[in-house]
């Protein structure tokens, strides 16, 4: 009893250490972007730095941490779903990016839980998913805190609202294709992270090159090797691959207490931002500010209800009676080295048991969910 005890105790504890360390990141990666983008005006730019990061720190750390590799992927499969992925992923950080050059940094955060209807939108029209009546109720506090938010917005600019809400967008439907990809592929989500980073650097250094390059190359803070605005950039690319490895806490908790500490999360960004860059608000801007992050939370709780009505129950007296199949593959598809059959849509899949290594094995302190969100809701 006391063991159960101390164990719960300790899991409760590693996630709220998790969550802290992941809205420290996340808010000193918002400052810093900021910072970096009122004196080094360039948001593309700021966005292949953080690909660079994603690339060049992710192959050595993932080696390290022993995640599973994944084997190649079938070219029709690649080109059809991974560089769509890949692209999506350029466009909503760049668009991100320029939201975050033009508007504050508190504005910004409360555009993104537009989330929500991005996705119910979305998978209506490419799944033709339908959603019960009370998940399209618990959309009208979003829309409502988005609006109030945007109407009373001081510092207010149209470029970074829809900025905002493309890059929104363009997050929603990573989120919604990448659940595709991960359940086709086995692959694991932060293996995804890793080939989305280079293929999108691969895609975004010509238009870089073409777009930005000659500007940046001529701007006073790299003429004159400007150590301060070198450093910030450094950091930022650091810190955003951070906050991306820290959504691994996901795997820890349940979709619910994700909504919650995901809330948290943006109001703490929100309220550190106002701190140290100190943009005026007024009362009217916090409530819609407010009003859109807690219709985040409803439209999670209505989720779950939905789910909860939709899930099959069995009889009282046939729960005793259940029989339990051994899986029939208790294999890890996607690690290097497994030995290959074929699946009958393309895919490869290994005969061989999991390696002791694989973090479907538990061999590894990283954590191993495989939520969509986990992977680019950030």
């Amino acid at each position: 009893m006391l063991g159960g005890k101390r164990t719960g105790s300790r899991h409760v504890a590693v996630v709220l250490l998790m969550c802290l360390f992941w809205y420290v990141i996340s808010s000193s990666n918002n400052v810093i972007g900021k910072m970096v983008l009122n004196e080094f005006p360039f948001p593309m730019t700021v966005t292949l730095v953080q690909l660079c990061s994603i690339t060049l720190y992710s192959g050595p750390f993932f080696n390290l941490w022993r995640i599973r590799k994944y084997q190649e992927i079938p070219r029709p499969y690649f080109y059809r779903l991974i560089v769509p992925l890949a692209v999506g992923k350029l466009l909503a950080s760049v668009t991100s990016h320029i939201s975050l050059w033009k508007v504050p940094v508190s504005y910004a955060h409360t555009v993104k839980p537009q989330m929500p209807l991005f996705t119910v939108v979305l998978t209506r029209l490419f799944f033709g998913e339908k959603q019960p009546t009370l998940v399209y109720l618990s959309l009208l506090p979003i829309i409502t805190g988005v609006g109030i938010a945007t109407v009373t917005e001081i510092s207010f600019d149209m470029m970074g609202l829809i900025s905002a809400l493309i890059s929104t967008m363009g997050f929603s439907m990573q989120n919604i294709f990448s659940k595709k990809v991960l359940k086709d592929t086995n692959i694991h989500h932060l293996r995804l992270l890793h080939l989305l980073g280079k293929l999108s650097l691969f895609i975004f250094l010509p238009l870089w090159l073409y777009m930005d390059s000659f500007a940046v190359f001529r701007h006073n803070a790299i003429k004159n090797l400007d150590y301060r605005v070198i450093a910030l950039l450094f950091a930022d690319g650091v810190l955003n691959w951070l906050q991306n490895i820290a959504f691994s806490v996901l795997s820890l908790v349940t979709p619910l207490t994700y909504a919650v500490a995901s809330a948290s999360k943006r109001i703490f960004v929100i309220a550190v931002s106002l701190l140290i860059l100190g943009n005026p608000v007024t009362w009217i801007n916090c409530l819609g500010m407010t009003l859109a992050i807690v219709g985040v939370l409803c439209y999670n709780r209505a989720k779950q209800i939905t789910k909860g009505r939709e899930a099959p129950t069995l009889p009282l007296s046939q729960s005793s009676h259940i029989k339990y199949q051994p899986l029939e593959q208790q294999t890890d598809p996607y690690y290097r080295g497994s030995v290959n059959g074929k699946l009958s849509n393309g895919l490869h899949r290994a005969t061989t048991m999991t390696p002791s290594n694989s973090l479907l094995a538990n061999g590894s302190g990283m954590p191993s969910g495989t939520a969509a969100t986990r992977l680019l809701f950030v």
